[in-house]
């Protein structure tokens, strides 16, 4: 019984396509903007191959903005399939 309430709360989601990803790849970017400015230490710890193309973060700032622009990119997504626009 429990298990037919959680499939029923549970929403639908479209299969993957190009214009998903690109709503994804759009808020990590936004995440790692955002953390830029926010961060305190951003090179703190182990470094990056190359440090550049992150903006000089180290993995631990990496491994947390990311995960915030896929928290994001979550929503995101789940909100613009349930307006009707992806």
């Amino acid at each position: 019984m429990l298990h037919n309430l959680v499939f029923a709360l549970t929403p639908t989601t479209s299969a993957w396509s190009p214009s998903i990803a690109i709503v994804m790849v759009v808020c990590n970017i936004l995440a790692i903007a955002i953390g830029k400015y926010s961060i305190k230490y951003p090179s703190v710890g182990p470094q990056a191959p190359s440090p550049n193309l992150f903006g000089g973060f180290g993995i631990p700032a990496i491994l947390a903005t990311t995960s915030f622009g896929h928290i994001l990119g979550v929503g995101a997504i789940l909100g613009l399939q349930s307006a009707g626009v992806l």
